[in-house]
């Protein structure tokens, strides 16, 4: 657990229901801004987000309290490097809330997820950004996050 003054970053308990709406919230807050899509979450995905993300074996979600009000999310995955045979973590959403944001909760959230990725024995984070999202990009880059190899990779998806 990382805490200053009033903002407290912990490792989500999904048993808990007060750490289980966070969760849902904070996603769907996301969601519903244009860089997150600008649609809310469907109701049969705000159903299943907790039991899915429970029984996934490699979740790591870390939520940030700012005066015990939930104010961010990083919600992580571990996966394996081939390359360096050790395990890394990918950061799959990194959201503050709309209300909270300026006050270093990203960068906080950003340094809670390295200092547990360190712990686990971890080689690396991973994450992906949209190219349009500038401050985003700004905040990565202040914290060692770069393109490896340069602009050698790029990340491809295909929906099913």
């Amino acid at each position: 657990m990382t805490q200053t003054s009033e903002l407290v970053i912990e490792l989500a308990d999904l048993t808990n229901p007060r750490h289980q709406r966070a969760v849902v919230d904070l996603l769907d807050h996301y969601a519903r801004e244009p860089i997150g899509g600008g649609v809310p979450l469907r109701p049969e995905v705000r159903e299943r987000l907790i039991p899915g993300l429970r029984d996934h074996p490699t979740a790591m979600i870390l939520l940030a309290w700012q005066n015990d009000v939930p104010a961010g999310i990083a919600l992580c995955f571990e996966g394996f490097s081939t390359f360096n045979a050790r395990r890394l973590v990918n950061i799959h959403d990194l959201a503050v809330h709309a209300d909270f944001r300026g006050r270093g909760i990203g960068r906080a959230l950003l340094r809670a997820v390295e200092a547990t990725a360190r712990q686990r024995g971890c080689c690396k984070i991973t994450l992906e950004v949209r190219h349009d999202n500038a401050v985003a990009m700004g905040l990565y880059r202040d914290e060692g996050y770069a393109e490896p190899g340069g602009d050698a990779h790029h990340f491809l998806a295909k929906k099913l």
